[in-house]
């Protein structure tokens, strides 16, 4: 049961984006992405969440073909939280997160909705901000809030054993430390629980601390699959980066200054 992608390539115009990118996403495993800007690693994570076709190859939720699945389908398999998400209208906090919850003509509304959004509010720390208005939030707090909706979008009822998979676009952009660690441990907390986390990172060293996995892309192709310890090699980052990188093994520490 996977999120799979075979020989993805995606194109606009004249430019690669992508090329021939396969790569699965596991639930109970976190996976991370990392490369330069322009590696292609959102555009990949778009290919995903079926907001971008690929040109070439495919994408498969269970073995269904993604272009065979309506939006609505989809949303079940997957919650996607892009870098950034703005809103035009001046809604609260609390009708953003709950604007992740899919079961409003279910049953599950009237028996688990008031827990489980409150519950999550909790995890993500944003009990203090349901009150307010999403457009006076700082970047930071409006990240924690698309976070904790994502979330909600993938409640489902204790036992229940369907594929879910956490698709996260640079989530920690803006996030002071503290929200920054408590967003990853929430991220490693969901994964446990049997959810399939993909997410873009920018830092080396929590993707090596965090990921159970990482995907290394550079000029929009993978150079690079395995455990943190396979893929941040001080060759293949120099190479990558355009810069000398120094690796230490224990802990697994990536140096650049």
């Amino acid at each position: 049961m996977t999120i799979r992608a075979t020989s993805v390539d995606v194109s606009i115009g004249k430019a690669q984006l992508l090329t021939d990118v396969s790569l699965d996403v596991i639930p109970g495993e976190v996976l991370a992405l990392v490369g330069p800007n322009g590696a292609g690693k959102s555009t990949f994570l778009s290919a995903l969440a079926g907001d971008l076709a690929p040109n070439e190859g495919q994408v498969f939720y269970d073995q269904r073909d993604i272009s065979q699945l309506s939006i609505q389908e989809r949303s079940f398999y997957r919650s996607v939280m892009s870098q950034s998400q703005p809103m035009v209208f001046d809604f609260s906090v609390r009708d953003i997160v709950e604007m992740g919850w899919l079961h409003r003509d279910h049953s599950f509304y009237n028996e688990y909705f008031s827990v489980a959004a409150q519950q999550i509010i909790e995890q993500c720390s944003i009990t203090s901000l349901v009150d307010r208005r999403f457009n006076t939030l700082s970047g930071g707090e409006q990240k924690r809030v698309h976070f904790a909706r994502a979330l909600l979008q993938l409640w489902l009822p204790q036992g229940s054993n369907e594929s879910r998979y956490l698709l996260l676009d640079e989530p920690l952009a803006n996030l002071d430390i503290a929200h920054e660690l408590n967003m990853l441990n929430v991220i490693k907390q969901t994964a446990a629980s049997g959810i399939g986390v993909l997410i873009v990172l920018h830092d080396l060293n929590l993707a090596a601390k965090f990921a159970d996995k990482i995907a290394l892309f550079d000029q929009g192709k993978m150079v690079s699959l395995g455990t943190p310890k396979q893929v941040l090699t001080e060759n293949s980052l120099s190479t990558v980066y355009g810069v000398t990188v120094t690796v230490a093994q224990t802990p697994l520490t990536i140096s650049y200054y």
